[in-house]
C-alpha cells in the first residue's frame, strides 16, 4: 500500500486502483492489506483533505471513505468528487449513528455504504459489485461512442464489414433515380435501408410511401397501387388515388414484392417502363414521377426459375441489388444494436447489460434478426427495474438454447426425446451450412449433399 503523499506509476498489473480514506490507523492498515490481497492497487489517505489532494493527481476506480473524519468529512468528499465529473465511484463506511447521513450520501450519488463494524466478506462483495458496475458503465460509454461514430445512416446500426458495404452502396445509389432491390431475412431492416436511400436522395423532401405487398388481399392490391375511378366497380363511390400517385415526386417502397400475383407483376412492369399509371376504370394513363425501391425475404432468382416471378420484372427491379446479412452473420454488431435499442426503448433510464446476458445474446442465432432482438430487450426492460439487465428476464428459448446442440457421449439414464433431439441437430447443421455459405441456399445444399428442393423442404419444416 502507499500513502498519497508520494504517488507513483504502477508497474504491476492490478485489478483496480483504489483510494482508502480512513483516519483510524489500525483499521486503515488492515483494510488496505485485505484489498491488496484481492489484487487491487491501494493508496491510503488519513482524512478527506489528503484524499482531495490525491484525487488532484491520480485517477481512481473506487474511493472507500469513512464518513466522520477531521477537516473534510465523507459527505463533503463525495460532493467534491461528483463536481469533478469523473466516473470514480464512492463507497462510504459509517457507524450506526451516522446511517441517516449515509442514506443522504446515496441520494448525492454514492454507490453504496457499509455500516461499521462490518465483516471482511461484506467489504469484498461491495467492492466487487462496485467495480463490476464501473466496468459496465465504461463499456457502455465506449459502445455509445462507437454508436455515435456509426449512427450516420438514420436508424441503421452496425460497424461490421457487411454493414459498411451497405452504407457505401446507399451513398452511391441514393443520389440517382435507379430502382433498388433489397433482399434479406425478415427483421434485418429492409425498410430502414429504403428510408435511408430516400433521405439521402434529391427526393427527401417528397413523400416516402411504404406498402407490404403480402399484407393486402389479392383482390384489393391493384386498386391500392394504381387507384380507381368513381364507379369502376361495385362500391367505388368516389375516385381514389393509388399509392403511386400518393408517392408522386418521392419514393414508393414495395416490401415483400415477391408476393405480388403474376397478373399484377405485368402491370407493375409497365409502370416501371413507361412511368405511367392507369387507375382501374380510367380510359387513359397519366404520368408519375416515382422512384421504386423493392424488398423481399425470398430468393427472386429461384422464383424466376420456377416461373413464380417474371424475369423481365426481376431485371427491372434488380438494377442495384443490396443484400442484408442476417444477425447471426454479423454478431459483432450485436453490442451496438443492444445499446441503440435500449436507448430507444427506455430513453429515460440508464441501463447496462450484464456480461452473462451479453454472452447469451451473442451466442443466440436470432432467426427473427433485429426485430426479435428488439422484442427480447423490450421484455427485459419491462421485467427488470434494476439498472443492470441480467439473463433472468430472458425468454426460456434464449436461456436454454444459446448453445448449439452436441452429440451426447451415451444415452442418458432417463432417456431422451429422439425426435426433438434429431431435429435440434438438423437445425444446428442447417444453420452452420447457411452461415458458411453466407446464406446462399444452393451452395448450402451442395455442402449437405442435398437437392435444393430437399433443403427448402427442411428449412420450411423447421421454420427457418
Amino acid at each position: 500500500m502507499k500513502t498519497v503523499t508520494n504517488p507513483m506509476a504502477h508497474a504491476k498489473k492490478y485489478n483496480a486502483h483504489l483510494l482508502l480514506v480512513e483516519d483510524e490507523a489500525g483499521l486503515r492498515e488492515v483494510l488496505a492489506l485485505m484489498l491488496e490481497a484481492e489484487g487491487h492497487s491501494v493508496d491510503v489517505a488519513v482524512d478527506g483533505l489528503q484524499a482531495l489532494q490525491a484525487l488532484d493527481s491520480q485517477a481512481y476506480d473506487l474511493v472507500l471513505s469513512d464518513m466522520r473524519m477531521p477537516h473534510v468529512d465523507g459527505l463533503t468528499l463525495l460532493k467534491q468528487i461528483q463536481q469533478q465529473g469523473t466516473d470514480t465511484l464512492v463507497v462510504l463506511m459509517t457507524a450506526f449513528s451516522t446511517t441517516e447521513q449515509a442514506v443522504e450520501a446515496m441520494k448525492e450519488g454514492a454507490y453504496d455504504y457499509l455500516i461499521k463494524p462490518f465483516r471482511n466478506d461484506e467489504l469484498r462483495l461491495v467492492v466487487r459489485k462496485a467495480l463490476q458496475h464501473q466496468a459496465l458503465r465504461r463499456e457502455n460509454r465506449q459502445l455509445r461512442q462507437v454508436l455515435d461514430q456509426w449512427s450516420q445512416f438514420e436508424q441503421l446500426v452496425g460497424k461490421s464489414a457487411s454493414m459498411r458495404q451497405v452504407y457505401q452502396l446507399i451513398e452511391k445509389v441514393a443520389p440517382t433515380t435507379t430502382n433498388v432491390l433489397i433482399s434479406g431475412e425478415s427483421g434485418t431492416g429492409k425498410e430502414l435501408v429504403a428510408r435511408a436511400i430516400h433521405q439521402r436522395s434529391l427526393r427527401k423532401g417528397e413523400p416516402f410511401v411504404a406498402v407490404n405487398c403480402g399484407a393486402i388481399p389479392e383482390n384489393l392490391i391493384e386498386s391500392e397501387l394504381f387507384g380507381y375511378e368513381k364507379g369502376a366497380f361495385t362500391g367505388a363511390e368516389r375516385k381514389r388515388s393509388g399509392l403511386f400517385d400518393q408517392a408522386e415526386g418521392g419514393t414508393l417502397f414495395l416490401d415483400e414484392v415477391a408476393e405480388l400475383p403474376l397478373h399484377l407483376q405485368v402491370k407493375l412492369l409497365r409502370v416501371l417502363q413507361e412511368k405511367e399509371v392507369r387507375p382501374i376504370g380510367a380510359a387513359v394513363e397519366h404520368r408519375v414521377d416515382v422512384r421504386v425501391v423493392a424488398a423481399t425475404n425470398r430468393e427472386l432468382d429461384e422464383l424466376v426459375a420456377e416461373g413464380a416471378f417474371r424475369q423481365d420484372l426481376y431485371y427491372r427491379l434488380n438494377v442495384v441489388h443490396l443484400q442484408l446479412s442476417p444477425l447471426r452473420q454479423r454478431r459483432e454488431d450485436i453490442p451496438l444494436l443492444v445499446q441503440s435499442l435500449i436507448q430507444s426503448l427506455a430513453p429515460e433510464r440508464s441501463v447496462s447489460v450484464a456480461p452473462e446476458l451479453m454472452r447469451i445474446l451473442l451466442d443466440y442465432d436470432w432467426p427473427g434478426n433485429v426485430r426479435e432482438l428488439e422484442n427480447v430487450l423490450e421484455r427485459c426492460l419491462v421485467l427488470t427495474e434494476a439498472d443492470v439487465l441480467d439473463e433472468q428476464a430472458l425468454p426460456t428459448r434464449l436461456r436454454e438454447g444459446a448453445q448449439p446442440c452436441r452429440m451426447p457421449a451415451e444415452l442418458p439414464a432417463d432417456g431422451l426425446d429422439l425426435e426433438a433431439y434429431l431435429q435440434a441437430i438438423e437445425k444446428d447443421l442447417l444453420r452452420q451450412a447457411l452461415d458458411r455459405c453466407h446464406g446462399v441456399k444452393k451452395q448450402a445444399a451442395r455442402l449437405l449433399k442435398l437437392s435444393f428442393r430437399s433443403l427448402r423442404y427442411r428449412l420450411d419444416k423447421l421454420g427457418m
